[in-house]
């Protein structure tokens, strides 16, 4: 296999509103290239470092800068990242930017309706029925990148298309 120079992509947006369907047509299309690609998916990473979350604005912060530094070390060692994570602060992603030299930040847009009505894990129910009080884009703000290498509305992009969008995004800027 050749031996590629790795880089991340930080896939962005509100709960539900098609990240992890964009990735899951992502990560093949990288992998057919050569590349070692590790999916940093936010639910699972989080299940590890915070098994009893609180979603506290402190453990928050900690977990997403915990979540950029395994990145960061991953695509020091050769391998290509994919942040499937909301990152509901800028700051959270301008972090793993600054970590990461060759970093792409790819903003989700869906609107709140539209997640809400997708919302299979449950997230914005448990929202609305007070068992949860740090939703973004429900009871905490969701803060979209300014500026964003690209920007992919799922209502009118189907996984698929995204997925050719960032190939050509990471074909322009990285490749």
């Amino acid at each position: 296999m050749t031996r590629h120079q790795a880089f991340a992509i930080w896939i962005t947006g509100l709960p539900a509103s098609g990240k992890s369907t964009i990735v899951a047509a992502l990560k093949p299309r990288l992998e057919s290239l050569g590349h070692s690609v590790e999916v940093l998916e936010s639910d699972e990473v989080r299940r590890a470092l915070t098994p009893e979350a609180t979603y506290s604005q402190v453990e928050r912060d900690l977990f997403y800068r915990a979540l950029a530094l395994m990145g960061a070390k991953l695509v020091a060692h050769g391998v290509t990242v994919i942040f499937d994570a909301t990152a509901s602060r800028r700051e959270y992603r301008d972090f793993a930017r600054g970590l990461i030299p060759r970093f792409l930040e790819v903003a989700v847009e869906c609107p709140l309706e539209t997640c809400m009505q997708r919302d299979y894990k449950g997230t914005y129910k448990r929202g609305q029925r007070g068992e949860s009080s740090t939703v973004p884009g429900l009871q905490s703000p969701y803060e979209p990148p300014l500026h964003p290498d690209l920007t992919i509305d799922t209502t009118i992009n189907t996984a698929s298309e995204a997925a050719v969008k960032v190939m050509e995004l990471v074909t322009a800027k990285l490749l």
